[in-house]
Order: structure tokens, then C-alpha cells, then sequence
């Protein structure tokens, strides 16, 4: 049931959430933590949107004009985002620049985050703890210790969870999984993905942030560094400080569709090798199974699926077998039958009515982004990495094993 906290409380548990030390860094007035038990189904769930950048407005539309998921408020640190967001909902929307402010209004009962990377575990473990439900763009965080942070919170508190790898709540990829899994194609010997690009360090010199824009709020726990028009809006994805690259952007989807196809879920690769040579570059990826997973340069679409007989590329939008006949008998109840999502928002809706875990829940998202941080980690190092997926864990290598997670910048303390 509801229960009252005190500001001190809450502090106390942000700072010490799940053995992590992740602190506020000011004062939250009290509010109050929800029950686990969701609404029913003739209940109003007013949503809060974090973020409303590019985004963050695709998202705002499904709920804007939604009468059982209302947009209730929405928050920005650029003054000009919030407020276009906020009129495409209507004159009742709250305008809000600090997160903290939309986890404390008891008309909101779940958040949808849109902000970029450096930002989600903060906001969404305290979102958590807050008794609100969670839908979170991908990648799921910035470092590894992160990710494993906020499915920790999402079960301590009972949260429904959706990570935004929304490529499970396509047919194209259910389809691909289900035949790979069901053995279509044979044991499956090697998987090709198309992702490629890391992060760099940013060197961007100064300059003045827009008007409206609170900079040093957007920077958060990052280290600090001066307004680049080459980091907002669009570009931040190239800076280490903010992202792991096109490995941790499109990879969270292919990558998660791998790990899917693979029914590793719950686990991931045991070796990570670097690129070699001077040809297509390629991060290579060993599961203790025998599969090898090239992510890199290549010509496939998407993902490539091959087995002793024959393979499965699937896209977006595209979905090819060879031989054909693959594809051609339908499953039987003997085969895998995965779970067919109505879509990712409808999905992450439903289950905030039945309690029930989404397509990509949490746990899963923060699998899938483990597997992009260790191909970034390999390139970064220039190095072979052993990894223990059950333990979540560098084997062997202290220097590897400090690039699990990041220091951050007083007083956003993680």
C-alpha cells in the first residue's frame, strides 16, 4: 500500500539504492511511493515525459491526446522544447526544467525518458523509487554497472520496465528469432551485424548555449564541459562522456535482436575481440556455445542469422530465408512461440495494468546494452576481453574491469 516518505528518507534511499550510492543533488520535496499493484482498467495513468526533444516528441504523440494514458507533464532543460511539447498536449500540462519535479506530482504515475544517455540510470532509478512505472529509450545506460543498477531498482520496487529496443514488438524479428530458435536453419554457427562507429573523447571548444537552455542541468553527471552546438541537440551521440557511439545506439537494437535470436536473454558473450587488420572492421563476440557474432562493416541488412542449413537476414521491414522453404511452414505448438507484441507502447500499457514484464523489459534491456559496452570497451583497449555473463564480471583484467562503469560529476553521485 502507499506510504508517506520524508524528504530525508528519500535522500537516504537515493543515496544508497541497491548498494550503488546514487545520490540526489538537492533536496526532493516528499512525495510518496506508490503501491506495487497496478490500476485497473478503467483507471487514468497519467504519464510524464522526460525529455521532448526529437525523441521524446515521437513518444509525446501517442499519449497527447490519450484519454486512459494522458500526457500530464513535461519536462526540458531548453526552454522552447517544453513548451512546444506542453502546447501539443493542451493549456493543463505541467511545464517542468528539473525531472525531479515531474516524480513528485501524484497525477503522474509513469515516466517515459527521452534524454540522452549519461542521464537514463539516474533518472530512471529514481523514477523507480518514486513508485512510477518506466519506459526508457536505448541504450539502456551508459556504462554496465548502470544498466545491472536499474533492473535491480525496477524489481526491488515493482516496476514495469520497457526498455526502447522496440524492434522486439516487429513481426519482421519475432519471425527471424522463432525460426532460429525453433532450429529452421540448424545449429547456429555464425550471426552478422550491422553496426559499426564508437564514441570519442570531446575536445569541442566553447560556445553560448542557446537562450532558455539550462547547460549545466543537461550536463548533469557528466563531467563538465562548455555548450557545442555539435552536442545539442544532435550529436552528443559521438561523445564518450554522453555515449557509447552507433555501437550503444544501433546497437541496442540489432545486438538485442541477436541476443534474442540466441535465447541469451539472461546471459551474453564470454570473449570479445577487437578489430584486426585493414579490411572490413568487425568486433568479434564468442558465446560459451560456439556461436561467433561479427558487428561490424558488413553488406548484410540489420542481422544475418547463419546454420548448417541455410541462414535468416532480417531488417527493418525486410525479412529474407535461404533456402525459402525455411520460412514457409508455419510453427507448430512443439516449436518456439514467442510472445507477440501489440506494439512497444501498447505493450509497456498493458502491462502496466497487469503487472505483467514487457517485451523488453529492463533486465533484458540491460543485457543487450552490456554486450554493446563490451564491444566499445574492446575497441577502446585495443585488446581480447574475457567476460563472465553470470557473474557480470572482467575475467582477468583489472584495467578492462574500471570501464564498467564511470565516475561522475558532484553532486550527481553514482
Amino acid at each position: 500500500m502507499s506510504r508517506r516518505v520524508t524528504r530525508r528518507r528519500f535522500l537516504f534511499r537515493s543515496a544508497h539504492a541497491l548498494g550503488t550510492g546514487m545520490a540526489l543533488p538537492a533536496v526532493l520535496r516528499s512525495g510518496s511511493i506508490a503501491s506495487a499493484a497496478g490500476p485497473s482498467a478503467n483507471d487514468r495513468v497519467g504519464i510524464g515525459f522526460i525529455g521532448t526533444g526529437g525523441r521524446g516528441s515521437d513518444h509525446l504523440s501517442v499519449y497527447a491526446q490519450s484519454r486512459k494514458f494522458p500526457a500530464v507533464a513535461v519536462c526540458d532543460v531548453e526552454a522552447a522544447n517544453r513548451q512546444r511539447a506542453a502546447k501539443s498536449v493542451g493549456p493543463e500540462c505541467g511545464q517542468h526544467n528539473d525531472y525531479r519535479e515531474v516524480l513528485e506530482r501524484k497525477d503522474v504515475d509513469a515516466v517515459v525518458i527521452s534524454t540522452p544517455d549519461h542521464w537514463h540510470a539516474m533518472m530512471a532509478i529514481h523514477a523507480c523509487e518514486a513508485g512510477k512505472d518506466v519506459f526508457c529509450e536505448k541504450p539502456l545506460s551508459l556504462t554496465i554497472v548502470q544498466a545491472r543498477a536499474m533492473a535491480n531498482a525496477a524489481r526491488r520496487y515493482e516496476r514495469v520496465f520497457q526498455t526502447g529496443s522496440q524492434q522486439r514488438s516487429s513481426g519482421e524479428f519475432r519471425r527471424a528469432c522463432e525460426l532460429v530458435r525453433s532450429g529452421r536453419i540448424g545449429k547456429i554457427r555464425e550471426v552478422m551485424v550491422n553496426v559499426w562507429g564508437t564514441s570519442k573523447p570531446c575536445t569541442l571548444p566553447a560556445e553560448d548555449p542557446p537562450a532558455g537552455m539550462d547547460w549545466d542541468r543537461w550536463i548533469g553527471p557528466a563531467p563538465w564541459r562548455p555548450f557545442n552546438k555539435q552536442l545539442h541537440p544532435y550529436h552528443w551521440r559521438n561523445y564518450r562522456d554522453f555515449s557509447g557511439g552507433s555501437m550503444t545506439d544501433w546497437g541496442a537494437h540489432h545486438l538485442d535482436i541477436v541476443q534474442w535470436g540466441l535465447g541469451m536473454d539472461d546471459s551474453g558473450p564470454v570473449e570479445i575481440l577487437p578489430p584486426e587488420g585493414t579490411g572490413p572492421q568487425y568486433v568479434t563476440y564468442r558465446y560459451a556455445n560456439g556461436v561467433v557474432v561479427k558487428c561490424g562493416e558488413t553488406a548484410v541488412q540489420g542481422v544475418r542469422f547463419v546454420g548448417d542449413y541455410g541462414k535468416i537476414n532480417v531488417n527493418r521491414g525486410y525479412f529474407q530465408a535461404a533456402p525459402e522453404e525455411v520460412a514457409t511452414e508455419p510453427l507448430g505448438p512443439a516449436d518456439v512461440n514467442l510472445y507477440r507484441s501489440p506494439g512497444h507502447h501498447e505493450d509497456w500499457q498493458q502491462c502496466i495494468r497487469t503487472r505483467g514484464r514487457p517485451i523488453t523489459d529492463v533486465e533484458i534491456g540491460a543485457r543487450s546494452v552490456t554486450v554493446c559496452h563490451l564491444g566499445n570497451i574492446a575497441i577502446w583497449l585495443n585488446r581480447k576481453l574475457q567476460w563472465d555473463p553470470f557473474k557480470e564480471q572482467m575475467v582477468g583484467d583489472p584495467e578492462a574491469a574500471r570501464w564498467l562503469d564511470r565516475p561522475t560529476r558532484a553532486p550527481y553521485h553514482l
